[in-house]
């Protein structure tokens, strides 16, 4: 017996994500961001993701060995052209690489979404909530801390302190303890400080924000609310959440 599509006209809304719809490219290593961007990006909004290959060793070698597949990634994300945003979720990948080389990659693969990355999104944060002059904690090797204190005085920020934990492996830092996180970037902070900064799509910094922010009385900045609040921004969105800081709350 033969089969006959009857004629139907099919009847269109907006979809699932009408107010758009974000792309992340990731570490093959990463385990954080992922979770944290789909906590962070409100209904209507469109959460996806794309992986480059690297090493579990996070050292600016292998940051840098990351470049000549972010175009592939990107190009993997809505091919359809409907992407309102791509950007890098990796904080020392793209602060090694340049934000100007991150969005070159990105926009080959992705010519319609307006690209970025984190290190683009953590500045402009700083800059939303006045942390100019700020401290850093990080899980960075020495070398990947000097090449970010540099990145960031290069662009005009005042870096008072940066200190690491010296790991190496991507799969050790997505396991350090929020509370560890918050001790660490409290014992760094000083009253000339504007912000505390805490570096690292890996660290589960989200979750410990808001506690942190009334302990020291200032903003606090993380990587991965930095990245959900750009990319949001970016692509018009502009919804305050509370639970996640000054910087979702009133900017």
């Amino acid at each position: 017996m033969s089969v006959r599509s009857r004629s139907f006209d099919a009847v269109f809304d907006e979809g699932r994500h009408p107010r758009a719809k974000l792309g992340f490219v990731l570490l093959a290593t990463e385990q954080t961001v992922q979770d944290d961007m789909i906590r962070l990006c409100p209904d209507g909004v469109g959460v996806h993701f794309a992986r480059v290959s690297n090493a579990d060793e996070i050292t600016n070698a292998t940051l840098e060995a990351i470049a000549p597949d972010l175009t592939r990634a990107s190009s993997t994300l809505l091919p359809d052209g409907s992407l309102d945003v791509v950007t890098y979720a990796c904080t020392s990948g793209s602060l090694v690489l340049g934000q100007e080389r991150v969005e070159e990659l990105l926009r080959a693969g992705n010519p319609n979404a307006k690209p970025s990355s984190i290190i683009a999104a953590v500045l402009r944060a700083l800059e939303a909530v006045g942390g100019k002059r700020c401290v850093v904690a990080t899980p960075y090797l020495d070398e990947v801390n000097t090449a970010e204190r540099d990145y960031m005085i290069g662009r005009g920020f005042d870096v008072l302190d940066i200190q690491g934990l010296n790991l190496t492996r991507d799969s050790d830092m997505v396991r350090v303890a929020p509370s560890f996180i918050a001790d660490m970037a409290a014992s760094l902070d000083r009253p000339e400080a504007d912000a505390i900064f805490i570096s690292c799509g890996a660290l589960r910094s989200v979750d410990i924000i808001d506690q942190l922010e009334q302990r020291v009385g200032k903003p606090v900045i993380t990587s991965n609310q930095a990245l959900a609040w750009d990319a949001l921004r970016l692509a018009g969105i502009k919804d305050q959440m509370p639970g996640y800081g000054r910087l979702f709350a009133l900017h």
